[in-house]
């Protein structure tokens, strides 16, 4: 759940991921592009994370389904309730069809199976954007 990236300035991101060998892969390439990732395994994890005064995030990635519990349209909207105009990369397997009428305002769908790349990619973009 901390931060794993060496450089202090580097964007603290949220990545929500409930597939193990996904989420090694993204963080893995995340953290090589010089990027801070916390990481929650389900939703309610990413909801405690988000609540959390402590951590100020610059980022978030969260796939759609993780099981029981908020998902990631929930962990969104909520995250933007907080900081308004964070940055958001969805990546789902199977709900890109609802990302027009559930996602946040000025977000990415990246569909599943992706290139570590494209999420890199996106979510440098983004923060690019609201820089």
């Amino acid at each position: 759940m901390q931060p794993m990236a060496s450089d202090p300035a580097a964007p603290v991101l949220l990545y929500v991921e409930d597939e193990f060998l996904i989420q090694d892969m993204l963080v893995t390439a995340l953290e090589d592009a010089g990027f801070h990732v916390v990481v929650a395994n389900d939703g309610r994890q990413a909801m405690e994370i988000l609540e959390s005064p402590e951590q100020a995030l610059d980022g978030l990635i969260t796939d759609i389904n993780l099981g029981d519990g908020p998902d990631g349209w929930d962990i969104s909207r909520r995250a933007r309730e907080i900081t308004s105009g964070l940055p958001v990369v969805y990546v789902s397997a199977a709900s890109e069809h609802e990302w027009t009428s559930r996602g946040v305002p000025g977000s990415v769908m990246i569909s599943k199976p992706f290139v570590a790349a494209q999420v890199v990619v996106a979510i440098s973009s983004l923060l690019t954007i609201s820089d």
